[in-house]
């Protein structure tokens, strides 16, 4: 039973952290922050990880009842969901690290507003379509309360890695290099990838199942 536990935990973080993807983000952030002392980047760091947790969670807590709301099925939801991340897993794999549909006029033009920790580092950077998505299937997909409490942690775990990556985003770029940034990318792309195949094969299957 511990173990069943201990691997859904894993199971959802790895999940959800793959999806964010925190260290493929890292060029972006730093663009966006370049001209800003560091005092001023770790208060953005701060507020955008902040932001884009509490949106993640909202979602996670809410997207249920959305979900009856609009008469939709978790498993629709997961062959959606599957679809959208394979298209941004497909990006991520040719090395495009500006993630989230974010283009270089985007940024340019974000350099000169004071709420770029709202957009578009909280939302769509860390906490996109992919993401929201994602935390709603989870959620849905937990069977109990133990489990969805579980979800949650993992969210809030996964934002707490986002916080240490974007507080020392200087040092990591520096350490790893332009270069290691695109071969972590495109790796986190296939991971992305794999799951993106395993969620939209569960909801067909599903669904198939219900309609036999």
């Amino acid at each position: 039973m511990i173990d069943e536990k201990l691997g859904f935990l894993i199971y959802t973080f790895t999940t959800i952290l793959v999806v964010v993807s925190p260290i493929s983000g890292v060029v972006t952030f730093i663009s966006l922050t370049s001209e800003m002392t560091n005092e001023k980047k770790n208060e953005i760091a701060k507020k955008s990880v902040t932001i884009a947790c509490f949106i993640a969670l909202l979602f996670a807590i809410t997207g249920k009842m959305m979900l009856n709301l609009f008469s939709i099925s978790v498993d629709s939801l997961r062959v959606a969901g599957g679809i959208l991340l394979f298209s941004i897993s497909f990006d991520m794999m040719n090395a495009k690290v500006a993630r989230g549909n974010i283009t270089e006029e985007e940024i340019s033009r974000s350099q000169e507003r004071e709420d770029i920790w709202i957009f578009p580092i909280g939302l769509p950077l860390l906490t996109g379509p992919g993401t929201i998505s994602t935390v709603i299937v989870l959620m849905g997909g937990a069977q109990n309360i133990e489990q969805k409490i579980m979800v949650i942690a993992s969210i809030i775990l996964t934002f707490v890695v986002c916080s240490c990556v974007f507080l020392f985003s200087r040092s990591i770029h520096k350490l790893i290099g332009h270069n290691g940034m695109l071969v972590f990318t495109r790796l986190m792309g296939l991971l992305l990838a794999a799951l993106a195949v395993h969620l939209t094969a569960t909801g067909i299957i599903n669904i198939f199942k219900i309609t036999v």
